[in-house]
């Protein structure tokens, strides 16, 4: 089975989501001592699920959309919209699986939060 193990986003100012994405979800970054401008994101310890990922000057319109797990999703759309983000679909139930919304953040990069609840109607 496939898994992601790494996603990518970049911006025209890569340097200033750095201070959008500590904030909301505490991501670690650290500058890449490679070729070109980019950033390693540290999204949590290793020994828990999940992907780590990585961040760039923006090259094109493509977009990849990552969804990202949160304990309450109320909270975080409260601090994306806080921190210059924009809902662009609001939180709505997956019956039986959980709470998703999708926010762009200030670069234009559009990702999706998922709070599992399986309770949700």
């Amino acid at each position: 089975m496939a898994r992601i193990v790494h996603f990518d986003l970049s911006g025209d100012d890569p340097e200033k989501l750095i201070p959008f994405y500590k904030t909301i979800f505490d991501w670690k970054f650290s500058k890449w001592e490679g070729p070109m401008q980019y950033w390693m994101i540290e999204t949590g310890p290793a020994d828990q699920p999940g992907i780590n990922g990585g961040l760039s000057k923006r090259q094109s319109d493509d977009r990849v959309v990552n969804t990202i797990d949160v304990e309450n999703i109320d909270s975080v759309l409260e601090k994306i919209q806080k921190q210059g983000g924009t809902i662009i679909a609001e939180k709505a139930a997956i019956p039986g699986i959980g709470w998703f919304a999708q926010f762009k953040d200030p670069e234009g990069n559009v990702l999706g939060v998922m709070q599992d609840d399986s309770t949700a109607q």
